[in-house]
């Protein structure tokens, strides 16, 4: 029985990693044709705006732009398999040591926001449900409505002011110690609190009044035992499934905060090369962006394995 649910395993993992492939290839190919339709010339933007018709000409050899789009674009498909995502237009440097270098700092403003949704949106969520109508479960859903309310960018520059300007106890901007983090993670973690506030609430009220749920309070089992043995794992399979989205979430909603607080990560990194109409770094960190979400949804899947081991492979 073992080796047979290892072997479903084994060939779900496949599957899914070979459904990976044609949405990169989507994404990929959208990116480099939506480039093409937009109006103006990356090698006078490699050139400078002050190079000469003879030095433009060159750099739009070099770069293989005077080639036609459909050879341009098998030549891009070439590099991506080979893991070479181009080099940027503006500084040369290579894409992918670009990414390499900003990603890990992406990845752990969106890890720390991911856990703290999970933690004090699980927990509010419970105590929301356990608490159903009164004075606490009413003032966690107010809240959640305003957490959702709540525009990032409008929290973001309000954090700002406070917690630097007025009371000068936090750094504007920048990742050099863990003080860094604290504004940044608010920001970016207050709207998915509230949604899974909200789901986690709607969820446990939804799996207590299941038969099974029922049938072990008969048995005697304490409420809070029923909650933790039989009322949770149940309930924490949707609320899995929007934390894996909104992990996702917050890759794309990063553009927004670390650009207000100048965070040195990807989502910046991308406002600057768009801003510079650096077409290969835009590629090469949205190619990144869709991988990674493809990537957490396969996680999301191997967690429902964990959380319910009735659920197959088959």
């Amino acid at each position: 029985m073992h080796e047979e649910k290892e072997r479903l395993l084994r060939q779900y993992i496949i599957r899914r990693l070979l459904q990976v492939l044609p949405i990169v290839f989507l994404v990929a190919t959208t990116v480099f044709f939506l480039f093409k339709l937009i109006p103006g010339d990356p090698a006078t933007v490699f050139a400078g705006e002050q190079a000469s018709p003879a030095t433009i000409a060159k750099v739009r050899e070099s770069l293989g732009l005077d080639q036609p789009v459909m050879v341009q674009y098998w030549r891009y498909l070439q590099r991506i398999v080979k893991g070479d995502l181009g080099k940027s237009f503006i500084n040369g440097m290579d894409v992918i040591d670009l990414v390499k270098a900003r990603f890990p700092n992406t990845i752990r403003l969106a890890l720390i926001s991911t856990a703290v949704t999970a933690f004090f949106g699980i927990s509010f969520g419970m105590i929301s449900a356990l608490k159903r109508e009164t004075i606490v479960d009413y003032v966690l859903t107010v809240a959640a409505l305003l957490g959702i309310s709540i525009p990032i960018f409008w929290l973001g520059l309000m954090l700002i002011y406070i917690f630097s300007v007025e009371l000068s106890i936090l750094p504007i901007a920048g990742a050099a110690s863990w003080k860094n983090y604290i504004m940044p993670v608010i920001t970016l973690s207050m709207v998915s609190v509230a949604s899974i506030l909200r789901i986690t609430r709607s969820s446990i009220l939804e799996v207590m009044n299941e038969d099974f749920v029922m049938l072990a309070r008969a048995k005697g089992l304490k409420e809070f035992q029923v909650v933790l043995r039989h009322v949770l794992p149940n309930a924490l399979i949707p609320v899995v499934t929007v934390l894996g989205l909104q992990f996702g979430y917050m890759l794309g909603g990063s553009i927004i905060t670390e650009t207000i607080f100048s965070w040195p990560g990807m989502g910046r990194m991308l406002v600057v090369a768009v801003n510079q109409r650096d077409v290969m770094i835009v590629q090469g960190v949205l190619i990144v962006f869709a991988s990674s979400f493809v990537l957490v949804n396969l996680i999301v899947d191997f967690v429902y394995a964990l959380i319910d081991p009735k659920i197959s492979y088959s």
